[in-house]
């Protein structure tokens, strides 16, 4: 069985799946990506648990959903019960370090700048401790993208070249121990600062524009008409996709990435990489922009690759995956314990044998954009589950879609009330009910269940489902819970309320 004792994580943070060259050729260079693709697996359809900044790193580095670890929306800290992939493997004596964009600390955009358990503190470097590096003017010029027109910005003064130099010094001095390192960009997120020739190189540049672009929201929920209201009325044929500091800073965090290949390749030729994002930006598809409460593609699918000994080469892995895989499989990778509360699995026969297929469903959820204001309109409760060729999303506050990926990539066609897809429609939500239940939900019940097009809806109930769900003991910080009816501890973590 494959094992691996060092092991790199390298993530960049708004970077749709198709400005990867080796996904969508599009006219963005991503030279380094590419050459990391050709040597390893390409996943092609890989999923954020949610997508938004903090929400999705949860999903990433617990091993749990946003929902089950307080992390639903940006500026809420994980729940004391949450662990993250580094302390765990801390403590079978890893040596593990955390470059770069944090964003689980309860802090805004750029982090409180203190060492969370389970990382080097010598290596941390979040945002916070990038802006103090800074006089009060530097502070102010790396958030304004605009003097990127009038002055140019060297490498030295980016936060990506500082995450980089950190991340290349560890691999350095400590390529003999077993180490976890990861190293988060917070490019090509905006301000998408990027030096020549990156900052004038797609000036004139237009991304290619898909199909949804003219999509007239027919059929489409209501809170999505509301988002996208202000581009209804634009004139889609003269629309041009032109936004060259993304597009520059977009390869410029692939030079980035190539630096770290490089020292990767000099010093821990025998590591495993892995590479992801952590959620897109719709780029006026379906008339919507940014990211928010809807889980087409252009925000949920990121890019996943994985390179390293004994993984295939060059493959292109069609199989849905997701964020909540990666903790397990680095745990698995490691030869460490993967507990209970991991609420995905380790892909690990599918990295050994791309034929195999791990996950039969993958999910991705929506609360809140942001808690400390009600932008990206406020609280908007989504679930979907995604099987491979059909996406079902519930709305909870709205109404909801169904999607044949297969006959319509684009996702224009909402298929949620055609009745000759309601059997497919009705087993995808079952199996996202049983997945609300099973990972406890909090924000679950006979509401989600009690969908106007589903006619065989159980009546609703107060008790509804009469389970308990505690969560499964984490053997290695906690006793396993009491039951509520008898004080002993549980025999199992989902049952029916009273019984033992």
């Amino acid at each position: 069985m494959l094992k691996n004792r060092k092991i790199i994580l390298i993530m960049t943070d708004t970077q749709r799946w198709d400005m990867v060259n080796c996904y969508r050729q599009t006219g963005l260079q991503t030279p380094n990506i590419d050459r990391l693709a050709a040597a390893g697996i390409r996943y092609e359809r890989a999923y954020t648990t949610q997508p938004v900044c903090q929400p999705a790193r949860a999903g990433i580095f617990t091993g749990q959903y946003p929902h089950s670890v307080g992390s639903w929306t940006n500026s809420y800290g994980i729940s004391e019960t949450a662990h993250s992939v580094g302390e765990r493997l801390m403590l079978d004596g890893v040596h593990t370090a955390y470059i770069g964009k944090w964003h689980l600390d309860g802090g805004d955009y750029f982090g409180l700048g203190k060492c969370p358990k389970g990382w080097d503190p010598a290596y941390w470097y979040d945002m916070k401790c990038y802006l103090e590096e800074l006089t009060e003017q530097e502070r102010y010029d790396s958030r304004h993208s605009q003097l990127m027109e009038t002055r140019d910005f060297s490498e030295d003064f980016l936060y990506g070249h500082r995450v980089s130099n950190r991340a290349i010094d560890f691999l350095e001095k400590f390529h003999d121990d077993d180490f976890l390192l990861v190293v988060s960009y917070d490019e090509p997120h905006d301000p998408s600062l990027c030096p020549p020739p990156y900052s004038k190189m797609y000036k004139d540049f237009c991304f290619p524009k898909s199909e949804n672009i003219w999509d007239t929201m027919e059929g489409k929920p209501e809170h999505q008409k509301v988002w996208g209201a202000r581009n209804m009325g634009l004139d889609k044929d003269k629309l041009e996709l032109k936004q060259p500091y993304l597009f520059g800073c977009n390869s410029y965090v692939d030079y980035e990435i190539g630096r770290v290949l490089d020292a990767i390749d000099q010093h821990a030729p025998d590591a495993i990489v892995i590479y992801t994002s952590d959620h897109g930006d719709m780029m006026f598809s379906h008339n919507l922009w940014a990211k928010g409460p809807c889980a087409y593609d252009e925000i949920t699918r990121i890019p996943f690759i994985v390179r390293g000994p004994g993984i295939p080469q060059g493959v292109v892995d069609g199989n849905p995956v997701s964020h909540i895989n990666i903790t397990p499989t680095i745990l698995e990778l490691m030869g460490a314990n993967v507990p209970n509360t991991m609420e995905g699995k380790s892909l690990l026969p599918e990295l050994e044998n791309p034929e195999v297929r791990v996950n039969d469903y993958v999910f991705t959820e929506f609360g809140r954009y942001e808690v400390d204001h009600d932008g990206f309109g406020g609280m908007q409760l989504m679930r979907t589950v995604f099987d491979g060729r059909y996406k079902f999303t519930v709305n909870l506050l709205t109404s909801d879609e169904l999607y044949d990926m297969e006959q319509d990539p684009a996702e224009m066609k909402n298929l949620i009330d055609d009745p000759a897809y309601a059997q497919i429609r009705d087993h995808l939500h079952d199996v996202l009910l049983d997945h609300m239940n099973k990972t406890r939900d909090p924000f679950r019940g006979y509401y989600w269940e009690r969908r106007p097009w589903r006619k065989d809806a159980s009546e609703a109930t107060w008790d509804y489902t009469l389970m308990t769900r505690q969560r499964d003991e984490d053997t290695r910080f906690e006793d396993r819970q009491l039951d509520y009816s008898t004080g002993l501890p549980m025999k199992s973590a989902s049952r029916e309320k009273e019984k033992i």
